[in-house]
Parts: C-alpha cells; structure tokens; sequence
C-alpha cells in the first residue's frame, strides 16, 4: 500500500518553533510530505527563532504582509493555498497546523472533497476546529509526554481543549463500554484496534499520549472494569482484545434451618 501524500501547512503566528519536530514526526505517521509550508509575515521579527527550523527542515516559507492592524492576513493565504493544493488532484490529505478556531471551516471543506484531514494545534484549541477534523493533535500534550524511556503515571484526567470536547477518562470508558456490547460476538472479547478506531471517530483529538499512556492496551488496561488479553495468531503475530471484566456471581443466601420436632403446647 502506498503512503498518503500529504501537504503540512503550518501557522507561523501561533505555532512555536519548539513543536517542529513534534508536527513532522505526527504527520509522517500518516504519510509522506508531499509539500511542507508555513504562512507569516518574515518581516516581523516575532518570527525570527522560526528561521533555523525552516532550513534544517526543509520547510518552505511563504511570505504574507499584514496591510491591516487585527486582520490575519496569514489566514486567509493559508486558506487560498489549502484550496489551490486541492484542485490540483495530487493530494491524499491536509496538516493544518494551527490553535486558531478560523480555520474550522477550511478543514471541514477538505473533508467534503474525501480528504484526510489531520489538525495540529496546542491544548487552546476550540472545539469547533477539533471536531471539523478527522484525527487533532495537541502538540504540547505529546511534547510533554515524549520523555524518552520514562512513561508518565496516567493522569486523572487529559487537560481539556473547551468544554465541548470534554474527553476525560470517565466519559471515555462509558463510550468504550457501550462499544464493547454492541461489537460484541457472543465471546465479550472485542479487538482493541476496532475501539481505537471508533474512539478517533467519536473523540477526534483523542490520544492516549493525553492520558500519560503509550500505547492503546496499556491505556484500556489500565481504565476500571477492563481487561486485555493477546493472542497469537497462526501467522506468529500477537492481536490485543479487550472485554469488560466479568462480575462474580452473586452466593446464594443459605435457607434458615427448620427446626425439628413439633412445638410444645401449654
């Protein structure tokens, strides 16, 4: 199967330089960079730290001057390019890389042209864009669980984005429960890839990363009620299944012993 062609445009406004290697790193996990652009004013010396990380990069920049105070001209040259990229048909999908919420309705167009949308953004991020996404990365969130060889306790609970993408552990492991009885073969066994796969497409910035995990399994069993097994198949290769954890049956409460012989009359 052939990777993804994908083109990484990245807001230089709001995007720091630090998460460079986090952007690229997410996106070649979906595919190849067809094209890697980042939108600002270069004049501006704001941008400055961002100079080195292009070059080492290979990142392309793309110059937009500010011809009005408050207006993101930024923006909008992203949102003409994003377009143009589109129309030329060589395209598998889109990395918008940005915490602003105005490029909403940028990703949901790119989704109706059957486009892979992967958004980018830090913790900030408003939910409108989160959701208009197929799959949203906080960047700092992986950052500060990307220390090497040191996988952090999990979290009570992932730091949120808004309020209406509340993503926490409890509302997780409901939806994870009612996926379990409806996928459910008869065994009660469910493959763990068939729940990451739902989650994304009920949480799109769902991320085990975000809980302080490294891996699906370890995330499902590590929640209360789960349990995970792996199995082998034919071919050597493990496969994970997950299962509600099955409830001991309740002891019967003993009869009260009759007694013997016949009551005395007085």
């Amino acid at each position: 199967m052939e990777d993804l062609k994908l083109a990484i445009l990245i807001d230089a406004d709001n995007i720091s330089p630090k998460y460079v290697k986090v952007i690229l790193d997410e996106a070649a996990s979906f595919g190849v960079a067809a094209c890697k652009r980042i939108y600002g004013d270069w004049s501006d010396p704001r941008l400055k730290s961002w100079r080195d990380a292009l070059l080492n990069h290979s990142i392309i920049p793309m110059q937009q001057y500010s011809y009005t105070t408050g207006k993101n001209a930024t923006d909008s040259a992203m949102i003409i390019d994003a377009m143009d990229l589109l129309y030329s048909g060589n395209l598998d999908g889109f990395c918008i890389v940005s915490s602003d919420s105005d490029f909403t309705r940028l990703a949901a167009r790119l989704r109706e042209a059957g486009k892979l949308v992967i958004g980018m953004g830090e913790s900030k991020t408003l939910g409108p864009f989160v959701k208009a996404c197929d799959q949203f990365k906080y960047l700092d969130l992986i950052l500060d669980h990307s220390e090497p060889d040191n996988e952090p306790a999990p979290a009570a609970e992932a730091p949120q984005a808004s309020d209406d993408t509340a993503i926490n552990r409890d509302s997780i492991l409901r939806l994870i429960r009612g996926m379990i009885e409806e996928m459910d073969d008869g065994t009660g066994w469910v493959r763990t890839s068939r729940v990451g796969d739902q989650l994304i497409k009920r949480y799109p910035d769902f991320d085990v990363r975000n809980f302080g995990s490294k891996s699906l399994n370890k995330f499902l069993a590590g929640l209360p009620g789960l349990e995970v097994e792996e199995r082998m198949l034919s071919n050597g290769n493990p496969i994970q299944f997950v299962r509600m954890q099955p409830t001991a049956p309740k002891t019967a409460a003993h009869p009260r012993k009759k007694r013997s012989g016949t009551r005395k009359s007085k």
